[in-house]
């Protein structure tokens, strides 16, 4: 037997829909469970190879607020998928939250972020910048009230924090350590300081 969707029953439908869905299991056991519905999404870590820097962005997030006591998240540039290629919208997401015109997007795939309880999947991708590449000043789209604080951190620092466990966002930390392996070079210490 294969499993399957049975029923889907919407509970709210705003930003976000919340379903209660009835599925069958591989085993033909029928089970319920509850679904959160927004869509895709789109994640980038934009990243200066010259200056060794990675722009990232700081924002409120209620339920950052409302777990943890935290106003605001240290993370990378992100957004909803609503229309668009995911491409196109990690450009027009790194355009509104950090001014920031991005030229080569470098794919490192598609993932459910919380497969539990989500539907959600993210693009992640990360890209180099100059800074030629700045072009407008960012902190995100007014009318959706996203007041986004642009950070521009030392690559070196941002592996020290994921080292001590020190970025709390999924998407930051999955981003900076995919660039960790494919670009080491960017995270040696220049060669005077490596010989001190």
């Amino acid at each position: 037997m294969s499993a399957g969707i049975l029923h889907t029953f919407t509970v709210y439908r705003g930003w976000a829909k919340y379903l209660v869905v009835s599925a069958r299991l591989p085993d033909g056991q029928v089970v319920r469970r509850e679904v959160e519905d927004h869509g895709r999404a789109v994640a980038v870590l934009p990243y200066d190879p010259e200056r060794k820097v990675a722009m990232l962005v700081r924002q409120f997030r209620a339920p950052v607020l409302m777990a943890a006591g935290h106003p605001e998240l240290l993370e990378a540039i992100a957004g909803m998928l609503e229309h668009g290629s995911a491409e196109a919208c990690a450009r027009r997401e790194a355009e509104e939250e950090a001014g920031l015109r991005l030229r080569t997007l470098e794919p490192l795939g598609s993932m459910w972020t919380s497969p539990g309880g989500s539907t959600e999947r993210m693009d992640l991708y990360l890209a180099a910048y100059s800074e030629a590449d700045r072009v407008g000043d960012g902190g995100g789209v007014a009318a959706e009230h996203e007041q986004v604080t642009i950070v521009e951190m030392a690559l070196g620092e941002l592996a020290g924090m994921a080292d001590r466990g020190e970025i709390s966002d999924m998407k930051t930390f999955a981003l900076l350590q995919a660039l960790r392996l494919r670009r080491p070079d960017l995270f040696q210490p220049p060669a005077a300081e490596a010989g001190t």
